[in-house]
């Protein structure tokens, strides 16, 4: 193999070499895939204003409470991408509404990805919840005023608030330059 190349591929400028890959700099920070990953949540809120909580099993968010979701495949449509996660980790079937909002999930790290998220609102087609315990540890419906209490990473605490004023927080911030 020529010097300076991995895998038959020559090292791009301003990589990083991470055992046995590239991971690329962006803006001078790490990532672990050289491509953004595109996702899409369900925000599932029934006709009493809960919403539909997964604690996470796996990362990313190991542990922090989120709504169910994940990333689309290649060639997949978004919508039957936001069916299949919810069904994949919930066991229930939805009624989609409307984009709620699209947040840019930025954690520089080898261990990261750079994320963008497709945040749509949702009804549930029942209520009786079947977490897969391969991504989820639990799953429950959670009333309005108690979303508070659950520890979430930023861009559900900050579609949370876009959907439930009294949930808004000016600190959080999305799609900034």
């Amino acid at each position: 193999m020529p010097a300076g190349a991995r895998g038959g591929r020559p090292e791009r400028a301003g990589a990083a070499p991470v055992v046995g890959r590239t991971i690329p700099r962006v803006s001078g920070h790490l990532y672990r895939k050289q491509h953004v990953v595109t996702s899409v949540v369900a925000v599932i809120v029934d006709d009493a204003e809960r919403v539909a909580l997964t604690r996470r099993a796996v990362a990313p968010f190991h542990g922090l409470w989120v709504m169910p979701g994940g990333k689309i495949d290649l060639g997949e449509p978004i919508l039957s991408a936001l069916h299949r996660e919810v069904r994949e980790e919930i066991g229930i079937d939805v009624v989609v509404g409307a984009l709620v909002d699209v947040f840019e999930h930025l954690t520089p790290g080898p261990d990261n990805d750079h994320f963008v998220i497709l945040y749509y609102r949702c009804r549930p087609s029942r209520h009786d919840l079947a977490p897969n315990p391969e991504e989820v540890a639990e799953a429950r419906w959670v009333p309005r005023a108690e979303l508070s209490r659950f520890d979430m990473p930023e861009g559900t605490r900050y579609v949370l608030g876009k959907l439930f004023p009294e949930l808004h927080d000016p600190e959080l911030r999305n799609l900034e330059t």
